[in-house]
Protein backbone atom coordinates (compact mmCIF):
# COMPACT_ATOMS: atom_id res chain seq x y z
CA UNK A 1 0.00 0.00 0.00
CA UNK A 2 0.75 3.49 -0.68
CA UNK A 3 0.99 3.97 3.55
CA UNK A 4 3.38 0.89 4.03
CA UNK A 5 6.00 2.68 0.91
CA UNK A 6 5.51 6.00 2.68
CA UNK A 7 6.52 4.80 6.19
CA UNK A 8 9.21 2.73 4.58
CA UNK A 9 10.55 5.74 3.12
CA UNK A 10 11.20 7.51 6.18
CA UNK A 11 12.15 4.77 8.53
CA UNK A 12 14.94 3.73 6.41
CA UNK A 13 16.28 6.91 4.80
CA UNK A 14 16.16 5.86 1.33
CA UNK A 15 17.51 7.67 -1.18
CA UNK A 16 15.99 10.99 -1.63
CA UNK A 17 14.62 10.27 -5.46
CA UNK A 18 12.38 7.90 -3.88
CA UNK A 19 10.28 10.48 -2.37
CA UNK A 20 12.03 13.74 -2.96
CA UNK A 21 12.76 16.36 -0.22
CA UNK A 22 12.38 19.01 -3.15
CA UNK A 23 8.58 20.33 -2.15
CA UNK A 24 7.58 20.37 -5.96
CA UNK A 25 8.89 16.91 -7.17
CA UNK A 26 7.51 15.53 -3.71
CA UNK A 27 4.27 16.91 -4.39
CA UNK A 28 3.83 15.57 -8.15
CA UNK A 29 4.59 12.07 -6.36
CA UNK A 30 1.91 12.70 -3.99
CA UNK A 31 -0.31 14.40 -6.75
CA UNK A 32 0.49 10.88 -8.58
CA UNK A 33 -0.35 8.71 -6.14
CA UNK A 34 -3.85 10.01 -4.79
CA UNK A 35 -4.66 9.89 -8.33
CA UNK A 36 -3.57 6.24 -9.41
CA UNK A 37 -6.31 4.58 -6.74
CA UNK A 38 -9.23 4.66 -9.02
CA UNK A 39 -7.15 5.19 -12.39
CA UNK A 40 -4.19 3.51 -13.15
CA UNK A 41 -5.23 1.40 -10.45
CA UNK A 42 -8.75 1.08 -10.52
CA UNK A 43 -8.89 0.61 -14.53
CA UNK A 44 -5.97 -1.92 -14.65
CA UNK A 45 -7.29 -4.04 -11.92
CA UNK A 46 -10.95 -4.27 -13.50
CA UNK A 47 -9.32 -5.04 -16.83
CA UNK A 48 -7.18 -7.85 -14.98
CA UNK A 49 -10.42 -9.27 -12.98
CA UNK A 50 -12.06 -8.63 -15.87
CA UNK A 51 -10.13 -11.01 -18.58
CA UNK A 52 -8.33 -13.47 -16.23
CA UNK A 53 -10.43 -13.91 -12.95
CA UNK A 54 -14.39 -13.79 -13.69
CA UNK A 55 -13.73 -16.04 -16.57
CA UNK A 56 -11.83 -18.79 -14.28
CA UNK A 57 -14.34 -18.30 -11.22
CA UNK A 58 -17.45 -18.35 -13.79
CA UNK A 59 -16.47 -21.01 -16.03
CA UNK A 60 -17.71 -18.34 -18.84
CA UNK A 61 -15.93 -17.15 -21.49
CA UNK A 62 -15.57 -13.28 -21.27
CA UNK A 63 -18.03 -10.86 -23.76
CA UNK A 64 -15.93 -9.41 -26.30
CA UNK A 65 -18.22 -5.91 -26.03
CA UNK A 66 -17.59 -5.98 -21.56
CA UNK A 67 -13.79 -6.37 -22.62
CA UNK A 68 -13.38 -3.87 -25.10
CA UNK A 69 -15.87 -1.53 -23.00
CA UNK A 70 -12.94 -2.13 -19.99
CA UNK A 71 -10.08 -1.80 -22.10
CA UNK A 72 -11.23 1.43 -23.34
CA UNK A 73 -11.36 2.58 -19.82
CA UNK A 74 -8.14 1.78 -19.30
CA UNK A 75 -6.83 3.35 -22.45
CA UNK A 76 -8.51 6.60 -21.56
CA UNK A 77 -6.54 6.76 -18.10
CA UNK A 78 -3.36 5.46 -19.52
CA UNK A 79 -3.71 8.73 -22.13
CA UNK A 80 -3.93 10.65 -19.25
CA UNK A 81 -1.18 9.57 -17.41
CA UNK A 82 0.70 10.26 -20.23
CA UNK A 83 -0.38 14.07 -21.27
CA UNK A 84 -0.72 14.64 -17.20
CA UNK A 85 2.14 13.16 -15.46
CA UNK A 86 4.79 12.08 -17.93
CA UNK A 87 4.33 14.79 -20.16
CA UNK A 88 8.40 15.47 -21.70
CA UNK A 89 9.91 14.08 -18.94
CA UNK A 90 12.13 11.07 -18.27
CA UNK A 91 9.95 10.16 -14.89
CA UNK A 92 6.71 11.19 -13.10
CA UNK A 93 8.97 13.86 -10.73
CA UNK A 94 11.33 14.99 -13.25
CA UNK A 95 14.85 13.20 -14.24
CA UNK A 96 15.01 10.59 -11.67
CA UNK A 97 12.65 7.75 -10.54
CA UNK A 98 10.33 8.07 -7.78
CA UNK A 99 7.41 6.03 -5.94
CA UNK A 100 5.12 7.41 -8.29
CA UNK A 101 7.13 5.61 -10.85
CA UNK A 102 7.50 2.13 -9.22
CA UNK A 103 3.81 2.30 -8.14
CA UNK A 104 2.84 3.02 -11.78
CA UNK A 105 4.39 0.36 -13.60
CA UNK A 106 3.55 -2.69 -11.30
CA UNK A 107 0.13 -1.54 -11.58
CA UNK A 108 0.27 -1.30 -15.51
CA UNK A 109 2.06 -4.74 -15.34
CA UNK A 110 -1.67 -6.31 -14.09
CA UNK A 111 -2.77 -5.72 -17.61
CA UNK A 112 -0.06 -6.74 -19.54
CA UNK A 113 -0.09 -10.13 -17.17
CA UNK A 114 -3.63 -10.46 -18.93
CA UNK A 115 -2.40 -10.19 -22.01
CA UNK A 116 -3.14 -6.67 -22.43
CA UNK A 117 0.01 -5.24 -24.17
CA UNK A 118 -0.67 -1.64 -23.23
CA UNK A 119 3.36 -0.43 -24.32
CA UNK A 120 3.12 -1.91 -27.25
CA UNK A 121 1.04 1.34 -29.46
CA UNK A 122 2.43 3.65 -27.07
CA UNK A 123 6.31 4.62 -27.85
CA UNK A 124 6.45 7.20 -24.85
CA UNK A 125 4.97 4.99 -22.68
CA UNK A 126 7.31 2.30 -23.65
CA UNK A 127 10.46 4.15 -23.17
CA UNK A 128 9.41 5.26 -19.49
CA UNK A 129 9.00 1.93 -18.66
CA UNK A 130 12.01 1.14 -19.83
CA UNK A 131 13.67 3.86 -18.02
CA UNK A 132 12.09 2.46 -14.51
CA UNK A 133 13.26 -1.02 -14.97
CA UNK A 134 16.84 0.02 -15.20
CA UNK A 135 16.14 2.04 -12.25
CA UNK A 136 15.03 -0.80 -10.48
CA UNK A 137 16.82 -3.53 -12.63
CA UNK A 138 15.76 -5.36 -14.74
CA UNK A 139 16.30 -8.35 -13.47
CA UNK A 140 14.77 -7.43 -10.00
CA UNK A 141 11.79 -6.20 -12.17
CA UNK A 142 11.12 -9.49 -14.05
CA UNK A 143 11.72 -11.72 -10.56
CA UNK A 144 9.05 -9.35 -8.88
CA UNK A 145 6.28 -9.73 -12.01
CA UNK A 146 6.78 -14.03 -12.88
CA UNK A 147 3.68 -14.82 -11.25
CA UNK A 148 1.52 -11.51 -12.58
CA UNK A 149 3.19 -12.52 -16.05
CA UNK A 150 2.94 -16.10 -15.98
CA UNK A 151 -0.99 -15.90 -14.56
CA UNK A 152 -2.74 -16.84 -17.61
CA UNK A 153 -0.70 -20.55 -17.38
CA UNK A 154 -2.99 -21.52 -14.48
Amino acid sequence: SIAILLYLVRKFKTPDHWYPSDLEKRARVDEYLSWQHVNIRGKGSKLFLTKVLLPIFTGQPLSPKKLEGVTEELNVVLKQFEEKFLQDKPFIAGSDVSLADLVALVELMQPVGAGYDLFEERPKLAEWRRRVEEAVGKQLFQEAHEGILNIQNL
